[in-house]
């Protein structure tokens, strides 16, 4: 297990296979920005943070301590800012530009600075509530931003416009918020794409046996790379077709009706190709007390 601080005093337990995650996020990303010098200076700055790591802290805390969900705190946010710019360079291979290019309010560097805040920042509201947690998002961010973005931005105009789409990305993640820009539906589809088994052990294992998470465990593999007739292509490898509920639930949601829907395709398999029974995640379920219980 590997240890993580959520506040003075307080630390969560997560598998060792998180840790390998959150190397792997963190190397996509330092790799991608390897020629964006303004994007590069931002992840370098929230890297070492106080403020940032602090809300990613009590983010996970809130969210894995109380409610017993998957991690939503450092580990899920670079993951999350991994995969938006994952697809932002495909969309970017493609001569697809993000709306903030489109309209001139700044260059391909501005757009990955924007997916990346965007990506590590989406999920810091679950410290006041999951409810809302969007929201509480926005206004967490704002003063943070104030404080990062001079220092790569010397004319104020253009860093409140910046801040304006990051902060754009951060409130419209949730499903139910409709994505107004290319870069804000970058950031909730790859939200969406954080579901494979490793993130979805915790929560089973903590007792939160439902839907969700015996959906989750049947997810094998999440890999983004050039689409077959899109830009964009999501291959999802299941072990179990009960992984179709997270996909609708968690992904699906996300991509339909927004600006990156003629972009992106998605195409899940059950592995083996040969016909053969699903995996069993679960043998018995009994309900103890008001949740249930895998035995």
């Amino acid at each position: 297990m590997v240890k993580i601080a959520t506040g003075k005093g307080f630390e969560l337990e997560l598998p060792e296979s998180y840790d390998k995650m959150k190397r792997e996020a963190e190397e996509t990303i330092t790799e991608i920005l390897g020629d964006k010098p303004k994007a590069l200076k931002l992840w370098k700055l929230m890297q070492q943070d106080a403020e940032v790591n602090a809300d990613w802290d009590m983010s996970n805390y809130i969210a894995v301590a109380k409610l017993h969900f998957n991690d939503h705190g450092e580990i899920h946010m670079k993951i999350v800012a991994a995969n938006a710019l994952r697809m932002l360079k495909l969309l970017d291979q493609s001569g697809v530009v993000g709306d903030l290019v489109k309209e001139k309010a700044g260059d391909i560097d501005d757009d990955y600075l924007v997916v990346l805040a965007g990506g590590l920042l989406h999920d810091i509201g679950n410290q006041v509530h999951r409810v809302d947690h969007n929201l509480h998002g926005v206004y967490l961010a704002i003063p943070l931003l104030d404080r990062l973005l001079p220092e790569i931005y010397e004319d104020p105009e253009i860093m409140y416009e910046i801040r304006g789409h990051i902060l754009n990305c951060i409130y419209s993640h949730e499903y139910d918020v409709q994505d107004l820009t290319i870069e804000a539906a970058l950031v909730g589809i790859s939200d969406g794409t954080d579901m494979t088994k490793g993130r979805g052990r915790m929560a089973f294992d903590s007792g939160n046996v439902n839907i969700h998470t015996v959906s989750a465990l049947s997810i094998e593999e999440v890999n983004i790379t050039q689409g077959k007739d899109c830009p964009v292509g999501i291959f999802i490898k299941m072990s179990n077709s009960a992984g179709i509920f997270q996909i609708q639930e968690t992904l699906f949601k996300k991509i339909v009706g927004g600006p990156m829907e003629p972009y992106v395709e998605v195409i899940a398999e059950s592995k083996p190709d040969e016909p053969t029974q699903d995996e069993r995640i679960v043998h018995r379920v009994v309900l103890q007390g008001r949740k249930f219980k895998a035995l």
